[in-house]
C-alpha cells in the first residue's frame, strides 16, 4: 500500500471536487468510497433485494452484477455492464446508501473492497465518510472537509438541477442518519486537518491541503 491520503466530511461538502483536483496535483489516483454504498443500494433496488436484509445486502456486496472502476475525473458505478454513475447521484439513492450502510455486514462487505483500491503503488486519495476512522485508521494524511448546511444543499441542489429546500430536507436526514448509526459513524479523525469550505474557492481548499500534506511526506 502506498501513501493514503483520507478526506471525509457530509454530503456536499467538497470531498470529490478536492479529491479530483489533488488527484490531478499530485498523479495519485482517488475513489469515492461512498460510491460503494451508492452503487450496492441502487444495486438493490434494481434487484429488488429488501433493504430491510442486512444478510442479502451483504451476500449482493460480491455479486459481479456491479463493479466500481476508478478514473480520473470520477469513479464510475456500473451495474448490468452499465454505466448508472449518473442515476446513483440521486439524493433518494444516496438515502438508501446512508440507509443500508448502518449494517455491520454490509460495511465489513465492503471493506476489503474499498482498501484493494490502494494497491497502486503511487497511493490513493480516498474521500467518504470513514476513510480516515475505519478504512484507512493509519493514512498519513487525514482531511475532514464540513461547511454550512445551507450551502451544501445550494451546492447538491445546482450540481442535480433539483429544489433547494427538497434538497436540504433529504441531506439533513441523511447527515443524522450518517452521525448516529452504531456502526463507523461520520466522525472527524482525531489527527485530521479540518478545513471549513463555506467561504473558500475549490483552489484555496487544495492548497492547504497540500500544504499540510507536504508535512507529511
Amino acid at each position: 500500500m502506498g501513501f493514503v491520503i483520507t478526506i471525509d466530511g457530509p454530503a456536499a461538502s467538497g470531498k470529490s471536487s478536492v479529491s479530483r483536483e489533488l488527484s490531478k496535483k499530485l498523479n495519485i489516483p482517488w475513489v469515492s468510497t461512498g460510491s460503494f454504498y451508492r452503487g450496492l443500494g441502487y444495486a438493490a433496488i434494481e434487484s429488488k433485494i429488501n433493504l430491510q436484509d442486512p444478510i442479502a445486502l451483504s451476500e449482493l456486496c460480491h455479486s459481479k452484477s456491479w463493479k466500481i472502476e476508478m478514473t480520473p475525473e470520477k469513479t464510475l458505478v456500473w451495474f448490468n455492464e452499465k454505466n448508472v454513475t449518473d442515476l446513483i447521484a440521486q439524493e433518494q439513492v444516496g438515502s438508501v446508501a446512508s440507509q443500508i450502510s448502518h449494517y455491520p455486514e454490509v460495511r465489513q462487505s465492503l471493506l476489503d473492497h474499498q482498501r484493494n483500491c490502494a494497491t497502486d503503488r503511487n497511493g490513493l486519495i480516498a474521500e467518504g465518510r470513514d476513510c480516515g476512522t475505519v478504512v484507512f485508521p493509519h493514512a498519513e494524511v487525514k482531511i475532514y472537509l464540513t461547511a454550512r448546511s445551507d450551502s451544501r444543499a445550494q451546492r447538491r441542489a445546482q450540481e442535480l438541477g433539483a429544489d433547494q429546500q427538497v434538497t436540504a430536507d433529504l441531506q439533513k436526514q441523511r447527515d443524522t442518519q450518517d452521525s448516529t448509526r452504531k456502526t463507523a459513524p461520520l466522525s472527524i479523525p482525531h489527527d485530521a486537518l479540518v478545513i471549513d469550505t463555506t467561504e473558500l474557492s475549490l483552489e484555496g481548499v487544495v492548497q492547504k491541503v497540500l500544504e499540510f500534506t507536504n508535512g507529511k511526506i
